[in-house]
């Protein structure tokens, strides 16, 4: 019995990991870079130069609930205001990566 009991165990297990797919991590290092080309000029240090109370820091992106990786990539590909939009001018991999930089660096304390 524990035998067969191994063996299903074994099969729901090598079953279970050959249909799974694995989360892609973000690359933060590539991220950086993209971001000091791109977005930097306004948002160096994780502030704002247009509107200063609209920060890249932890508590500015909770307060406007920008907190999330797909908050940020909607913002950063659709623009608002002052900011302009990314799409087409970065692939959604470079704007996903500059979004995992930005929610790291927040963590951080930039």
């Amino acid at each position: 019995m524990k035998k067969i009991l191994s063996i299903i165990l074994l099969a729901v297990a090598v079953f279970g990991l050959a249909f799974s797919r694995p989360a892609l991590a973000a690359d933060t290092v590539k991220g950086a870079k993209i971001f000091a080309a791109n977005c930097a000029a306004c948002h160096i240090g994780g502030n704002n130069i247009v509107m200063a109370n609209k920060t890249l820091k932890k508590d500015a992106l909770e307060k406007y609930g920008m907190d999330s990786i797909e908050k940020i990539v909607y913002q950063a590909k659709n623009g608002k205001g002052a900011m302009p939009a990314f799409i087409g001018r970065l692939s959604d991999s470079d704007i996903e990566d500059v979004a995992a930089y930005v929610l790291e660096q927040a963590e951080k304390g930039w």
